[in-house]
């Protein structure tokens, strides 16, 4: 592993423990932190660092659009089922089950579209 590596991996674990630390006094601060495509942006960054290729990083830019939106539900189902009472694991299991699922149909249907992920 090179030590540029090793820093990439540092600082995105240093952003996931920020958003838990900031959970802990404040879900909706913690949450606006978590909405925050740094992740995102940090991935773009390097890409464009490691690359400096347009295409696919605008290629790369396109592609995460499009599979954002079929995460989204997961924030929706999984609260839903948490406060009905649902176990937190079996919840959690079947947002991320949905957002599996949706990707999988999202896929073909932006195919149809001309869109290719």
């Amino acid at each position: 592993m090179t030590a540029g590596f090793i820093a990439r991996a540092l600082l995105s674990g240093l952003i996931i423990a920020a958003i838990a630390w900031i959970g802990r006094r404040n879900a909706a601060a913690a949450a606006l932190v978590a909405s925050l495509p740094l992740v995102s942006l940090l991935g773009i960054l390097w890409l464009w660092h490691d690359t400096g290729d347009r295409e696919r990083l605008a290629g790369h830019m396109e592609a995460t659009f499009w599979y954002v939106l079929p995460s989204l539900p997961m924030f929706l189902v999984t609260p839903i089922m948490l406060r009905s009472g649902m176990n937190f694991w079996i919840s959690l299991g079947a947002g991320c089950a949905l957002t599996i699922v949706l990707y999988l149909l999202v896929i073909p249907l932006a195919a149809k579209f001309g869109i290719r992920l």
